[in-house]
């Protein structure tokens, strides 16, 4: 498995990297999410969080933000994960969930819903009462970065975390769903840190693809990676992403996983 560099066993609080390298010892998905929440590996990431968490939208003035990493969200267990870009700035680095309060947000539940994924189809905060079936939602950046554009070695100190994330999962993961071309550029280097190989040439990225990955040392199973158009505003406003498109990626996805059908 791939470790951070520089991060060993020696690694403090005193080191402006840590907890990136406790993320290959993590034993479970709580200690992770755990590290996660409490990482500052990135300074422009960390200013840009905070900056946003204090200063606030509009709309948004009597809330408390998390303004934190946000980790991953849904079941241990969960034979699917689903992958996006990074929070949004108002959205999940406000309410502290993957995926929470903003546009992409609302679309991607919605789709999760009709596929039978998701127990409401609308995410709002983190006490509204939504349960995941099967499946875990994370990213290959934890913090909201500006213009949602992570840099790359922002991107690759995260990728530990993904890394670890996907080991974690890898006794009951069956299939993974990428959305947008980020996310599945930045899996994939992930999938191989997890412990798992990759074809060559490495799958290229479209909606609809649907790569099948050899099992890694000590697993049984293959992995599935498919990939969707991430449901952004300029996507899903221009009809270039529909909410069918997405469904039918996630109910193939569900059924590769082995999960039941429907909702």
């Amino acid at each position: 498995m791939e470790r951070p560099r520089g991060r060993g066993a020696g690694a403090s609080a005193d080191d402006p990297l840590f907890p990136v390298g406790q993320a290959p010892r993590c034993a479970g998905l709580d200690e992770l999410d755990g590290h996660i929440a409490r990482c500052r590996a990135c300074p422009r990431l960390v200013a840009w969080r905070e900056e946003v968490a204090g200063v606030k939208r509009a709309a948004f003035q009597d809330q408390e933000y998390w303004g934190r990493p946000v980790p991953g969200f849904g079941p241990a267990d969960a034979p699917l994960a689903v992958i996006g870009l990074a929070p949004a700035a108002h959205g999940a680095n406000r309410t502290g969930r993957m995926f929470t309060g903003d546009t992409a947000g609302d679309f991607l539940f919605a789709a999760l819903y009709e596929a039978g994924l998701a127990s409401q189809p609308s995410s709002r905060h983190t006490g509204d009462g939504l349960t995941l079936r099967g499946v875990r939602l994370t990213s290959p950046v934890h913090c909201a970065p500006p213009a949602n554009l992570p840099t790359a070695d922002e991107r690759d100190t995260c990728r530990h975390w993904l890394s670890a994330e996907l080991r974690l999962l890898a006794p009951g993961l069956r299939a993974v769903v990428a959305l947008g071309g980020f996310g599945w550029r930045a899996v994939l280097p992930a999938i191989r840190g997890s412990g798992r190989a990759l074809p060559r040439p490495r799958p290229a990225f479209g909606h609809g693809a649907h790569a099948l990955l050899p099992p890694g040392e000590g697993l049984a199973h293959p992995l599935h990676l498919l990939g969707s158009y991430h449901p952004s505003r300029r996507n899903t406003f221009t009809g270039r992403l529909t909410l069918p498109m997405l469904v039918d990626v996630l109910r193939r996805a569900a059924e590769l996983a082995g999960l039941p059908a429907g909702r």
